[in-house]
């Protein structure tokens, strides 16, 4: 976890954006206001032109890395086409297009297993990605111990390979070289993001590893919570100050 020392900012304020700024941006609580289910959030009307804008006032180093596929990003954000990283980084998306993916995935059985609580636990969904497997139990709190359970058993098989990651309202297994550390690695070695200061915003427990990745780079981290009050719409109002840098 980020030392509270190093994200704490004068007044918990956000700070004045920069142009020698690397921008990293998870979606889902960030810039998203969280929904029931993954498919029921809404993209506000100006959030693609804000992104847009402020992409290009950076020089084009600006990110989305979130526990999204790829292609549910880009379904969101349409028609904008953004570095990514899809998956909380198993798979990112570069500058010029070209995608660097982990070759590990979620064994069959395991998510077998894991799709089965939506037949013992009701109102439990699953969540099935190209490298991880998330089990939501926010429309289900009831059944939280029992997921957990049955997840912690599976990672349980293989702890050198997977993990359990906790997120809001539900538990993810992933690959243990999947992080979104491993995103702002990928990006940071390359242009236009190569040598800039990277920021890093996110909302949870599954963006500390981004956040680590930006402080250990002479960055900054913005947790939602303790800079934008926890409120989506502070963060997306801070992007139009990023956009008129």
């Amino acid at each position: 976890m980020v030392d509270a020392e190093l994200m704490r900012h004068a007044a918990a304020l956000p700070p004045m954006p920069q142009r020698h700024w690397a921008l990293f941006l998870d979606l889902d609580g960030t810039l998203l206001d969280i929904a029931a289910t993954p498919h029921a959030v809404v993209v506000p009307g100006d959030l693609v032109a804000d992104l847009q804008a402020a992409a290009a006032a950076l020089g084009g180093a600006l990110a989305i890395v979130s526990g999204r596929g790829l292609r549910e990003l880009d379904t969101l954000l349409h028609p904008l086409r953004l570095p990514a990283a899809g998956e909380h980084g198993a798979i990112v998306r570069l500058p010029d297009g070209a995608r660097d993916e982990v070759a590990r995935k979620v064994p069959d059985d395991w998510t077998k297993a894991l799709y089965g609580l939506q037949e013992t636990c009701p109102g439990v969904v699953t969540e099935l990605k190209s490298h991880n497997v998330v089990a939501h139990y926010r429309n289900a709190p009831s059944h939280e111990a029992t997921v957990r359970r049955v997840a912690s058993e599976l990672v349980a098989r293989d702890p050198q390979s997977f993990e359990l990651l906790e997120a809001k309202m539900a538990v993810e297994i992933r690959p243990r070289e999947v992080t979104k550390a491993r995103a702002v690695d990928r990006l940071m070695a390359v242009e236009p993001f190569r040598g800039r200061t990277p920021v890093f915003v996110g909302d949870d427990a599954t963006d500390e590893d981004g956040f680590e990745a930006a402080v250990e780079r002479g960055g900054i981290a913005l947790d939602v919570g303790m800079f934008f009050a926890g409120r989506p719409h502070e963060v997306r109002a801070w992007l139009k100050r990023v956009a008129q840098i």
